[in-house]
């Protein structure tokens, strides 16, 4: 069974940083991407940042020039740093890795960051 456990939100004062780091366990192979996504109260999930192919980074416009995205596909690590938080950046981050070799989205249970004005 495939489990991704993310760790490091929680309350941040706006203008603070933050890391969240996901480790994945179990019996996941040949993954692809790996990413953060987020979710706002009342809104539908979107991406914030992802790595395709353990060195391709992209990231929303939303979070470019505050974000870094980090990972070591074998290790089954991605690393999220975000820089000058707003309070629009709160919301459940969940970290999510795509595995070609099955062609399925594996998801971690998501973290709360809120940004406090």
């Amino acid at each position: 069974q495939v489990q991704l456990v993310e760790s490091g939100g929680g309350l941040v004062q706006a203008g603070g940083s933050l890391r969240l780091t996901c480790a994945a366990s179990g019996n996941i192979f040949s993954v692809h991407t790996m990413g953060w996504f987020r979710q706002a109260p009342g809104r539908q999930r979107e991406l914030v940042a992802r790595i395709r192919g353990g060195d391709e980074k992209e990231y929303a416009e939303s979070v470019k020039g505050r974000a870094t995205i980090a990972g070591d596909i074998a290790k089954k690590l991605v690393y999220l740093e975000m820089n000058s938080l707003k309070p629009e950046d709160t919301a459940v981050y969940y970290c999510n890795f795509y595995s070609w070799g099955t062609g399925r989205d594996y998801w971690g249970q998501g973290i709360q960051v809120t940004v406090a004005s």
